[in-house]
Parts: structure tokens; sequence; C-alpha cells
């Protein structure tokens, strides 16, 4: 696993170990976790930019469906 998706895994096993912990929903956690993903890429992306990105994640949800891309 590449450094910073074993860095990522590491916090996100330890936040939903303790949400758990006090009856936290993981949904609420997913949401929560959204609105910081949000955040984070406003400090250097333009808010289309995070829109188009959300909405790639959002078109390819399903895991058992191909990828959407646009050939060049």
């Amino acid at each position: 696993m590449q450094p910073h998706k074993e860095i990522v895994q590491r916090h996100v096993d330890a936040m939903l170990a303790e949400a758990a912990a006090t009856k936290i929903p993981s949904d609420v956690i997913g949401r929560e976790m959204l609105a910081h993903v949000v955040r984070i890429y406003h400090l250097t992306r333009s808010y289309d930019d995070i829109a188009s990105e959300l909405q790639f994640v959002a078109d390819n949800v399903d895991p058992d469906t191909e990828f959407t891309f646009m050939r060049p």
C-alpha cells in the first residue's frame, strides 16, 4: 500500500473504532468526513473542480459497474 493510503487508512480505522465505542453510527462519521474532505479540497481547488470530483465519485459508486470517463 502507498504511504499516503496507509496514513489515511490508519486514521480512518482508529476513527471508526472510536465512533463505534461511543455508539456514533458510521454514516454520521462518513458525512463529517465528507465535509472535511471538501474543506481540504478547497484549500487548493475551485468549487467547480470539487463538484466535478464528487460527481465522478457519485457516478461510479457501484463497484460492479465500469468507471465512466471521456476519451481524448
